[in-house]
């Protein structure tokens, strides 16, 4: 445990020491986080000034990511999707983030494949290539031949990286943590909830089989459209940290030349990359959430690969239908249905921005109303999108980000292989052709049925949940309170009107009373002198009585306006 603890704060300092290197002294002394550590521990000179001082701030931080290693690698690819927190400047700086690094010795490739199936590398492969065909942070990939000729391509988890990745995450979450709850920021932004997400987007990573089933799943969707695929998994030689699939050799897509001596057609591949997406999102719910060049083949036939399947979005039907119902308010440059469309993902923090919110949408698709279609940018679109939902505090989901990010890495591809080619345009006829498709008769009628099953469930429990209400209301201590909204402000006038009524009958007692002392006293002055002066020790009782409750009023209604 103390072995822990020291390793544990030596690599706290260390990426306190990297950020300060990179001129990000002063952001972590406003996080206060060098305070998380024992003060023996911490590093006294935030606020240096970088030896890169004439760099940009994206690229101090993109080189202090690629410093700290692989955790903070993917942190900054993910954080690169979010244009609503980030300026762009430093988005588009993280999206260079190279997931590349010196491949590990092939002694520990054997040794560990070998203890991860418990057996022989020999028996397992008839051939394995010693050298990598690629190598990142994460794992390696070579290319090797099964006993039975298939040739693979084998995925291996570079040794010790999920301890070191566990120690990162630790320590993320703890400054998440300290951040939310000793700085302003916190109140601002969710770092323990953002820092939980990466953790489970990193660890889904971490783990082969969850790639493999990813492969799988697109395999079955892709069988609905032609031209495009995945490799497929070779379970048998998969596990948690080493995994076997179909290997391909084909051209990397933004290879132009390559495509072009090949005899491929480049705008078809890329009408078919951008419908596949398109589809991916719209139709299944379930995409390809880092689509860069390197990750994408097309073979010579003209069919597309896609590789690297560990990251990716999903959508379920509510999410769907909200970003349906985006393309389809964007392309009809409607507004109001793209407001809809955000609102509908629940995101709003606070309800009473929704007409700025709407003010600035409309205000935004006016600018895109004299715009053809095919000229309109998705990348910039969602951008001023983000920033517009960012000033009216609503909070952009994860999924909206990763779609954001494949859209947009996806116009870049769309840019090189055929520049007239445009997303939003490709993106139209398959989001009206799904809203033509929920208006169907077997739709209409599996909505139906799911509407009956839910009424069915409600009418089968409410017999129960009426005994039980019945059951607490026969009980003496039951209670229901109601809370009416402004009675505060209702209670308050209330008391001071009465305060006034008070004051003002007290009055006109006390004048009643004094009038009648004065009446009586003048009427005695010259009949009785004992009567007069009864009369005037009366008026003084009066007097004084009066001073006194009105003192006691006037104590009451001030306290009562505190």
């Amino acid at each position: 445990m103390m072995d822990y603890r020291r390793v544990r704060v030596r690599r706290y300092k260390e990426i306190i020491a990297v950020f300060t290197k990179q001129g990000f002294g002063l952001l972590v002394k406003q996080l206060k986080l060098h305070y998380s550590l024992r003060p023996k521990d911490r590093i006294s000179d935030a606020g240096t000034t970088p030896d890169n001082a004439g760099a940009s701030a994206g690229r101090r931080l993109r080189m202090a990511m690629e410093e700290l290693g692989p955790t903070f690698v993917k942190l900054g690819q993910i954080l690169s999707m979010r244009q609503d927190m980030l300026p762009i400047d430093i988005t588009e700086e993280l999206q260079k983030l190279q997931d590349s690094v010196q491949p590990f010795p092939f002694s520990e490739v054997k040794t560990l494949i070998e203890r991860e199936f418990n057996d022989t590398l020999e028996n397992i492969y008839q051939e394995f290539d010693e050298v990598p065909v690629a190598a990142a942070s994460i794992a390696q990939v070579h290319r090797a031949r099964l006993i039975s000729g298939k040739q693979v391509a084998v995925k291996v988890q570079r040794p010790e990286i999920e301890r070191l990745i566990e120690l990162d995450l630790d320590i993320l979450k703890d400054m998440a943590q300290f951040v939310d709850y000793h700085t302003k920021y916190g109140k601002i932004y969710d770092f323990v909830g953002m820092a939980e997400e990466f953790e489970n987007t990193i660890k889904n990573e971490l783990d082969f089989t969850q790639e493999g089933e990813n492969a799988d799943t697109f395999t079955l969707n892709f069988s609905r459209d032609e031209g495009v695929t995945v490799p497929k998994v070779k379970w048998i030689y998969t596990t948690r940290r080493v995994l076997t699939m179909e290997y391909f050799d084909g051209i990397k897509i933004s290879d132009s030349a390559a495509l072009d001596m090949a005899g491929i057609n480049r705008s078809e591949i890329a009408e078919r990359l951008a419908a596949s997406i398109c589809n991916q999102v719209l139709r299944d719910g379930f995409f390809h959430a880092d689509p860069h060049p390197g990750n994408i083949q097309v073979m010579p036939d003209g069919t597309i690969i896609f590789l690297d399947l560990g990251m990716v979005g999903r959508l379920n039907e509510s999410r769907k239908r909200s970003i349906t119902k985006f393309f389809i308010g964007v392309a009809f440059k409607d507004s109001q249905l793209v407001v809809n469309s955000i609102m509908d993902m629940d995101t709003m923090t606070d309800r009473s921005n929704v007409k700025n919110f709407e003010k600035d949408i409309d205000a935004l698709i006016e600018q895109y109303l004299t715009m053809p279609m095919n000229e309109i940018k998705i990348d910039k679109l969602l951008h001023e999108i983000f920033h517009i939902a960012f000033l009216n505090h609503v909070k952009t989901p994860r999924e909206f980000a990763l779609l954001s990010k494949t859209l947009t890495t996806l116009q870049g591809l769309l840019g090189k292989l055929a520049p007239e080619l445009n997303a939003l345009v490709i993106a139209e006829p398959i989001a009206k052709k799904l809203v033509y498709q929920s208006f169907s008769s077997e739709n209409i009628k599996s909505q139906i049925k799911k509407g009956l099953l839910v009424y069915w469930n409600l009418l089968s429990e409410f017999p129960i949940a009426m005994q039980n209400l019945l059951h607490k209301a026969s009980n003496a201590d039951f209670a229901v309170q109601i809370e009416m909204k402004g009675m505060d402000k209702l209670q308050y006038q209330l008391e001071r009107n009465y305060n006034k009524i008070s004051f003002s009958m007290i009055l006109l007692a006390v004048s009643i009373i004094i009038a009648g002392a004065l009446i009586s006293s003048s009427l005695s002055a010259n009949t009785n002198s004992e009567m007069y002066l009864f009369n005037i020790a009366v008026l003084k009782i009066c007097l004084a009585s009066v001073a006194i409750i009105v003192l006691g009023l006037v104590i009451s209604m001030f306290r009562s306006r505190r």
